[in-house]
């Protein structure tokens, strides 16, 4: 619900911080596969009922060509790549070099708009890329990835609140017990 309070800057070709890809990618590092799995899935779900079944369920005349739009549930496969993304450098997180996922929410987020872009684009028929959709999505890859830090900051947070360890004795000791993700 907050991601529709952030504003988009004018300033920078309309460019959005994304909360939900950020908020998503970092919980990504910080969880198993099994995990972001069923992250994927409820975010996906999540963004697409925001933003896939608009089109389909509002006005036509705010929305005039709603099969031009993407399908319920293109984004938990979108999610789910990019979190697979962050789980390659999870054991680099887990012994707390957490700056590089975080340089990574950006390639990532870099990754899934372009990649949407080009789904829209392959839906829509035609492939049109200009100026200021290439400085929409750096811009909005890079205050994602400016923004991270935050992320990250409150994920320990509320890590240390719920004694959740984020490190890799806790994952080693996790597996020594016989609990694999």
């Amino acid at each position: 619900m907050l991601q529709q309070f952030f504003p988009a800057f004018s300033d920078l070709s309309q460019a959005r911080i994304l909360l939900v890809q950020i908020c998503f990618l970092c919980a990504a590092s910080c969880v198993s596969v099994s995990t972001m799995l069923i992250l994927a899935l409820v975010t996906g779900i999540l963004w697409d009922a925001n933003s896939a079944l608009a089109p389909i369920i509002s006005d036509p005349v705010i929305y005039p060509d709603p099969e031009d739009r993407l399908r319920f549930g293109y984004s938990i496969f979108l999610f789910g790549t990019m979190g697979f993304l962050m789980q390659g450098l999870r054991p680099l997180f887990l012994r707390g070099k957490w700056q590089i996922s975080a340089l990574l929410t950006g390639i990532a987020t870099f990754l899934y708009l372009s990649s949407e872009y080009a789904i829209i684009s392959f839906v829509a028929g035609e492939f049109q890329l200009s100026k200021s959709l290439i400085r929409f999505i750096l811009y909005s890859s890079l205050l994602t990835m400016l923004t991270s830090p935050f992320v990250f900051a409150l994920f320990f947070y509320l890590a240390r609140i719920f004694n959740y360890s984020l490190h890799m004795e806790s994952e080693i000791s996790h597996k020594r017990r016989g609990h694999f993700s």
